[in-house]
């Protein structure tokens, strides 16, 4: 069996801009979550990641042109700059690393999602495109502009599925609802808007001719001047499909690991394996695999994910998995809830015997396998037979008996399903097994959150002290402290050598199991 290491990692994370503050932080314990106030005034708490990407510049200015970093905070969503960072700060855990991305050509792979979206180019562009189609709308009804409402307004030919006039509604709440209906009924009707449209589509009608860079530079400056004249001309609103960015299209879920292949001028396959709260297993399984086959010699694997945004932290509290009373929840106590987070998490993995040829130093533990598994069941409520196959199967895959763990990583989002997770864990691991719980620390990374806890999780079993999580013992909920489980605590615990798991179960039925051990002496 290919044996894996690890040979850079790098991250960006509530309160820990880098992995030695990260390390820090754990060491110290404690919660490192914040108020979000993204609704105005509100009672929730986030973990908000530490960041600053322009520390990044001397880097990016010393491969790119002076321009670069410019063009990528100009360009990309915090997401994606999130895992450019993390990468970054992961290529200098070994001198050479980079150089050798480069060498192995096809041989070098990256496999980085982002797991829930680009959220805040999104909104900010959806609610750009929102006003400007409103403006859009309500400049071609006006009666001046629009012959089909004069003639309703007058009684003359009157348009019996008209919409509600929204003068004659007195209700504040649903004026505006009322007026966009309005504005686009009439709009759609407006000859005046027809003659614009005909005049557009002729500027845009003729094709590039001749030398194909000089035509195509003649045919953009041309349309750039007949466009203004054309503004000019109708005096109309700029029109809705010009205030769409294009940084939609440069923030796809694959653009975290499009970026990083072009920062680390990566050439072999980059893709983002999607897979929600299991995705950083997910991406580390992928990467594994293909070093397995022997189609790469190294790979780039992680998560990325938003920071807080209105969006997900109303998403997550509608799904009713989200503690809303300003106070920190914490797993395996209240149940009430867990916490959004954001950041990014990358690691760079390779083949051991190759990585040992070129003089790298793994770090941490050595990753011996992934197990996969799916519900099949609900969308949100995690199964038991589901977790369970993912955790047998990665102890087949990786030759580890159950009884030889030393510690293990739950899920534990501060919910409800925490109880059944502890209770399915112990039909597969001991009960003197050491289990930690770190959502109460820094709160849930849809996708990153897996990569944080292993981080966290490799760092303590290397040393062999775990890293205290955010618990006390007097807040372990009782039905839960029936169980009788070992559990980590707010205080280091020591930690024998040997092999831990980790299980992360993701929105869909997703589960990803990894078992790692300590690296052999040799």
């Amino acid at each position: 069996m290919t044996k894996i290491a690890v040979y850079g990692w790098g991250l960006v994370a509530p309160g820990a801009e880098n992995i030695d503050e990260f390390a820090r932080r754990l060491d110290e314990g404690g919660s490192w979550l914040e108020p979000f106030h993204g609704f105005g005034p509100d009672s929730f708490l986030v973990g908000r990641p530490k960041f600053d990407f322009n520390k990044y510049e001397p880097f990016l200015t010393a491969r790119f042109a002076p321009s670069k970093t410019k063009q990528l905070l100009d360009k990309m969503d915090n997401t994606t700059l999130f895992g450019i960072a993390s990468f970054i700060q992961a290529l200098g855990q070994n001198p050479g690393l980079e150089a050798e991305l480069q060498l192995l050509k096809d041989q070098a792979h990256v496999y980085v999602a982002n797991a829930l979206g680009a959220f805040p180019t999104i909104h900010r562009t959806s609610v750009q495109l929102y006003r400007a189609q409103r403006r859009w709308n309500r400049f071609w009804s006006h009666p001046e502009r629009n012959e089909a409402l004069r003639l309703h307004q007058a009684g003359v030919a009157p348009l019996q599925d008209a919409p509600q006039d929204p003068e004659h509604e007195s209700n504040a709440d649903l004026q505006e609802e009322q007026e966009d209906a309005w504005y686009a009924f009439w709009s759609a009707r407006s000859h005046a808007l027809g003659d614009y449209l005909e005049e557009f589509r002729q500027i845009e009608s003729p094709a590039v001719e001749g030398d194909v860079e000089k035509g195509k530079m003649k045919l953009m400056r041309d349309k750039r001047r007949q466009l203004a004249a054309l503004k000019e001309k109708w005096q109309a609103p700029e029109p809705p499909w010009n205030e769409v960015s294009a940084n939609v299209l440069w923030n796809i879920p694959n653009t975290p690991a499009s970026q990083i292949s072009m920062i680390g001028k990566i050439t072999g396959l980059a893709m983002a394996p999607v897979a929600a709260c299991s995705t950083f297993g997910i991406a580390l399984k992928t990467g594994m695999d293909a070093i397995a086959r022997g189609e790469a010699k190294l790979a780039v694997i992680g998560s990325v994910d938003p920071a807080p945004h209105p969006l997900t932290v109303g998403a997550f509290y509608s799904a009713r998995v989200l503690s809303a009373d300003g106070q920190s929840s914490k797993p395996l106590t209240g149940l009430k809830g867990t916490h959004v987070a954001g950041g990014g998490c990358i690691w760079i993995i390779g083949d051991a015997e190759y990585g040992q040829s070129k003089g790298f130093v793994p770090l941490g533990l050595q990753p011996l396998a992934v197990g996969v598994s799916s519900d099949a069941d609900h969308i949100i409520t995690p199964s038991q037979e589901g977790p369970r196959a993912a955790m047998r199967q990665a102890l087949e895959l990786a030759g580890v008996h159950a009884d030889q763990l030393q510690s293990w990583d739950l899920h534990a989002t501060a919910t409800p399903g925490d109880a059944q997770e502890l209770a399915n864990l112990q039909s597969v691991v001991a009960k003197s097994t050491k289990v930690t719980a770190r959502k109460g620390t820094f709160g849930h990374g849809m996708g990153v959150g897996g990569g944080w806890e292993l981080t966290a999780q490799y760092l303590g079993a290397a040393r062999g002290q775990l890293y205290p999580t955010a618990l006390s013992e007097d807040e372990l909920n009782p039905v839960l402290g029936e169980l009788g489980q070992t559990l980590v605590y707010d205080s280091c615990v020591n930690v024998a050598p040997g092999p831990v798991g980790k299980l992360s179960m993701g929105v869909g039925g997703i589960n990803a199991c990894v078992i790692s051990r300590p690296y052999d002496e040799d």
